[in-house]
């Protein structure tokens, strides 16, 4: 008799969690008459302003995210959303408060990728947008319901995907900025389906009128760029407005202050005595993220190959480069950062120089707040009798808005195996090995925190910028020094300070020859500085086609070869 009862206890418990509010999705055969992949997302908000797909962020004032794969879903077949279904920042459905709230969906749309290393995977392509769930064309999404959520009750709220994102239109060439896409050969091979790289380019003053003329190149590395940002042949409007405000300054009128420093840089770039470069910004999105990182990687291919020696030529002979390294030069912040020291750093003959600003983690001792190598769990450290959280995101003043678990608890509601498109998990599908699924092996388990140390040993010997450039200091010596400049804030929002402290150590101990590298650090400034001091952040970050350009030619009378072309783009 106590056995029957204690049974009947648990079927009554069961019954119990199961029954529970759930959100049910479905999308019309009207809107897509085929079955698909990928990663159903609903969002929960009380904000009405803005829709709840846009208020997803590490911040305390995000909405609430759940998600599920699906695959092969079919039309008119209902997708459900339960209490067992992972969410951010509240873990479970079951825990969401009763109230009022605005609901959307929006289906990610995965596709099939069969690739050379025999592993077929399901990885959302980038259409366009820069790899963003929110933004990409042909993603099916709900319009905003306003539904009322009680965990208590039994019923299904039920939303609809009966909208898809529109085509985004192409950039437009103009008399200095051109656009070009070019399909590789080594990422079609890698992807088993043509991939392409694509590039926006700033021509020089006088480009049509000097035929004869050759140019050094200059590489503006960073995210995802719509198009050449920053460059504008007349001034804004006197009458603009200037109510628009940008949280991460804490000011008003950017949008002016930008088309400003838009068309001051314009002045600049055709005026009399300025050097006549070209300047690329380069379009790598991948069914990862919004760029590559620019080097090579077993999950994302051969990009640092596929940049260096398909897309440069093929720029520098259709727009008449020099093409020779010593002509060519990098920089960038943040993910650029990275990226221009990375790049001269696996292909130190083919760049004369690398000015990275705030570059991502560049010694994984520091990876941003967490040592790879030496901590057992990512997310906080841990006593005898207590555990603290590890802060992920901060202010100047050292105020911490999110937790780094936070940060990629987001990202895990957003996609699994690495596919949220997200920062954590582009790092992660760079820098690792394949795992045995097809997928990024994870560096730690994205629930718990754990670390695992053999990934931790891969991205080491492989990624680990510190790391390589000590090792293999001996060969790599005489082809860097004097090439290396490195920028960062020392109250840099996400810690990318502390992995440049450790860099700077290495650099300075460095002997035959000396890195003669330039470390330099801005005092109380924020993510991302990048070298000057005299200006707030929200200027600086607008300057980088100008700001390094003393030292970029004093590189290039220094270190010129015998003979070189150092006048016919001097006019």
């Amino acid at each position: 008799m106590r056995n029957m009862l204690l049974f009947l206890c648990l079927v009554l418990l069961s019954a119990s969690a199961t029954a529970q509010q759930k959100i049910s999705v479905t999308f019309p055969k009207s809107l897509e008459n085929t079955s698909l992949d990928g990663r159903l997302l609903v969002m929960l908000s009380t904000d009405s302003t803005t829709e709840p797909r846009n208020q997803v962020r590490d911040e305390v004032t995000t909405a609430q995210i759940f998600g599920i794969d699906v695959n092969e879903w079919k039309p008119d077949s209902p997708a459900t959303i339960d209490a067992n279904v992972f969410g951010y920042p509240i873990k479970s459905l079951k825990d969401i408060p009763a109230g009022t709230y605005y609901a959307q969906a929006v289906l990610h749309r995965y596709e099939t990728f069969k690739r050379k290393d025999g592993h077929t995977v399901k990885l959302p392509m980038d259409r366009g947008e820069g790899q963003n769930w929110r933004t990409a064309p042909g993603n099916l999404v709900s319009n905003v319901v306003k539904v009322q959520l009680d965990p208590k009750k039994t019923d299904a709220l039920k939303l609809t995907l009966d909208k898809k994102n529109p085509p985004l239109p192409e950039p437009k060439d103009t008399k200095f900025i051109k656009h070009i896409k070019m399909q590789s050969k080594l990422l079609t091979e890698f992807w088993g389906r043509p991939m392409f790289l694509g590039a926006h380019i700033l021509l020089p003053d006088g480009f049509e009128e000097h035929p004869e003329a050759r140019y050094p190149l200059m590489v503006f590395h960073g995210h995802f760029p719509a198009d050449f940002s920053g460059f504008r042949e007349t001034p804004p409007p006197a009458d603009m407005d200037t109510t628009d405000y940008i949280e991460r300054f804490r000011l008003y009128g950017y949008k002016k202050i930008q088309a400003q420093e838009a068309h001051n840089f314009y002045k600049t770039w055709t005026s009399k005595n300025f050097p006549r470069f070209i300047v690329i910004e380069i379009q790598h999105a991948n069914p990862y993220y919004d760029d590559s990182y620019a080097v090579n990687s077993a999950n994302l291919g051969p990009y640092g190959d596929a940049i260096t020696y398909e897309l440069i030529p093929y720029i520098e002979k259709q727009f008449r480069g020099i093409g020779q390294g010593w002509a060519r030069f990098l920089y960038g912040g943040s993910t650029g950062g990275w990226e221009a020291l990375a790049a001269q750093v696996f292909y130190p003959d083919e760049y004369n120089g690398c000015f990275a600003a705030c570059p991502d983690p560049i010694d994984f001792r520091a990876y941003t707040t967490v040592n790879i190598y030496n901590d057992k769990n990512a997310y906080y450290q841990e006593g005898t009798f207590r555990k603290t959280l590890r802060p992920g995101k901060r202010d100047y003043l050292g105020h911490v808005s999110a937790m780094l678990m936070d940060m990629n608890h987001k990202e895990l509601a957003i996609g699994t195996n690495s596919r949220s498109g997200d920062q954590w998990d582009i790092w992660e599908a760079v820098y690792s090995p394949v795992g045995e699924n097809g997928y990024p092996k994870p560096i730690w388990n994205k629930l718990t925190g754990e670390i695992d140390k053999a990934v931790a040993a891969y991205w080491r010997e492989n990624y680990d910028l510190q790391h390589i450039i000590q090792r293999d200091w001996a060969k790599l010596g005489k082809k860097l020094q004097g090439k290396i400049h490195i920028y960062c804030g020392d109250m840099d929002n996400y810690y990318l300070n502390n992995a440049v402290y450790l860099m700077e150590e290495t650099l300075k101990s460095l002997d035959n020859p000396k890195a003669d590298a330039e470390v330099r650090y801005g005092d109380r400034f924020e993510h991302c500085w990048n070298g000057d001091p005299s200006v707030p952040n929200y200027i600086s970050r607008l300057r980088y086609n100008t700001m390094y350009v003393p030292k970029i030619l004093e590189r290039i009378e220094k270190t010129a070869p015998a003979g070189a072309d150092l006048k016919s783009w001097r006019y």
